[in-house]
This record gives structure tokens, sequence and C-alpha cells, in this order.
């Protein structure tokens, strides 16, 4: 199983590890214009060429998307009071807090631990997860709440476009899917590529900081994993994957949005960075935990 979970999250720390490289030499990379790249083209191809080779059972789908609605919710309430005490600003560190990555890595722990069924469950919870990121992600991050805005985001059309084709059952050309998939096929190593950039920039008074907030994150989403599952009375298969989900570590995209609207995005790196290495020593715990 540790073997699973590191082929996991290693391809993280390697391409990570390229763009941290990459800039302790002093070679030239052009930020702003690989997020956008990412951001506009990589990400929205991504997501419509996954969701619609997912199959997807629409009740259940309906139940996780609710509960992922209500426990990023819950990330959101019961996290402000804690970075108000700490005196961090909410647009810098919130949607560490809020956003976790249910996708790269909540989807394999899910089909390792539970299967096929695990896996669709899991595609549930992260497809809505998804979308409130896309919509509140560079809402908070940019201080400014814009449903005009929210609205011109290629990532939230892309997944609203799939869905729709996922509902309606329509065909997509081949031609299409392989296009969209080679496209799609950039976003992540060159968004981890950035992050490593970033990590370059880390100052290590932040690293005190980037451990407290990881932790946070790992603390509160196993808590609201748990007690969701508890309170709704689940069991089986779908409190396990709850469990997962909420309990990853941030989801890099939160990156991007922190290097779009410059909210501290080298501190924002160190937190992912951090919080994946600790989900990486305690994974085997949360599995145990669960199954």
């Amino acid at each position: 199983m540790v073997g699973v979970i590191f082929s996991v999250i290693a391809p993280v720390f390697i391409c990570t590890g390229v763009g941290l490289v990459w800039a302790k030499r002093g070679v030239a990379y052009e930020t702003q214009f690989v997020t956008r790249l990412v951001t506009n083209i990589g990400f929205p191809c991504l997501i419509f060429s996954t969701l619609v080779r997912t199959e997807i059972n629409w009740s259940i789908f309906g139940v996780m998307g609710l509960i992922a609605l209500g426990t990023t919710a819950a990330f959101g309430v019961m996290a402000m009071p804690v970075l108000k005490i700490a005196r961090l600003e909410l647009r810098f560190f919130l949607p560490a807090i809020m956003f976790a990555n249910t996708g790269n890595m909540g989807l394999p722990l899910c089909l390792l631990a539970f299967g096929e069924e695990g896996l669709a469950l899991a595609i549930s919870y992260f497809t809505i997860s998804a979308l409130l990121m896309f919509v509140f992600g560079p809402a908070i991050a940019s201080g400014k709440v814009s449903i005009t805005e929210a609205l011109k985001t290629p990532l939230l059309w892309s997944a609203l476009v799939a869905l729709f084709v996922m509902y309606a059952d329509l065909p997509v050309p081949t031609w299409i899917m392989k296009t969209l998939e080679i496209l799609g096929g950039f976003a992540i190593p060159l968004m981890l590529i950035t992050l490593g950039v970033s990590l370059a920039e880390l100052r290590l008074i932040s690293l005190p900081r980037s451990f407290g907030l990881s932790a946070l994150r790992l603390i509160l989403g196993f808590g609201v994993g748990w007690g969701t599952a508890t309170l709704l009375g689940l069991e089986g298969v779908m409190r396990g994957v709850i469990i997962i989900e909420s309990t990853m570590p941030v989801a890099a995209i939160n990156y991007l949005y922190a290097q779009m609207y410059d909210a501290r995005p080298a501190d924002v790196a160190g937190v992912i960075v951090v919080s994946t290495v600790i989900s990486f020593a305690t994974l085997p715990a949360l599995l145990w935990f669960v199954l």
C-alpha cells in the first residue's frame, strides 16, 4: 500500500523539484504566461476530457454534490476565525484551507481503497468541489466577488459544458477528444513546475506558518469529513470516500489563483508542498481508519 501511495505523490514532488532547480539556477521562467496558458487552455481541456470519459450515477451525484457543498462551506466558516486570530489575511490563505486536492490525490486514493464504486463516488464529490473552486477561488484571492468575472472563467464553462454533454448523452467526435486530451496533458506538469519556481522564493521565516496552516487544513478536513459522515449516519464506501476527500492536502490550483491575483504566491506554494508532505506521512493511517 505504501508503494501505491508513493506512486501517487512522487510525481508531485518530482515535477515541483524541476521548477525549484530551474529557478535556483537562475534560468528565466515566464510565470505569468505559463499561469494564463494553464488556466485558460490546459485545465479547461483537462476537466472536459476527464469528466466526459466518466460514468456518473446522477442520483448519487446529487447526494455527493450536496455533501461536497456542505463540507467546503464548513471548511470556510471554521477556518475564518482561526485565520483572523492568527492575523492572516483571508484572501491570501482562506482558499488553501477551503479547497483540497480532491482530484489528483483524492480520486486515485478512493480507487485504491474502494475500487470502482469508490471512484464513482469520489468523482461526484470532486466535480462539485471543483466547480466551487473555480467560482469562489478567484473571488476570494482577488478580494472581489463578481458573478460576471466568474462567468468569464473558462474552467467553469468547461465543467458545465461537460456535465451537459454527459447528461444529454451527446457523442463527442474522437478527434475533438484526442485534441482536448493533448492540450489538457500539459496542465498538471506545468502547474507543478511553476509551483516549484515559486518555492524558490519561499523564505525560511514562512515555514512555521506553512506547517501551521497545513496542520489546520488536514485536521479540519478530517474532523469535518468524519463529523459529516457520522451526522448523516453514513457507512461503508460513502463514509470512507467523504473522509478521504475531506482530508486531502491543499489543492495546487490555489497557487495559480494566488499567482494571478498577486496573493502571496510563494507563501501559498509553501502551504501546498508542506501539506502534501504531511499527507504522505499520514495517508497510511488515514486509509487504515477508513478501511
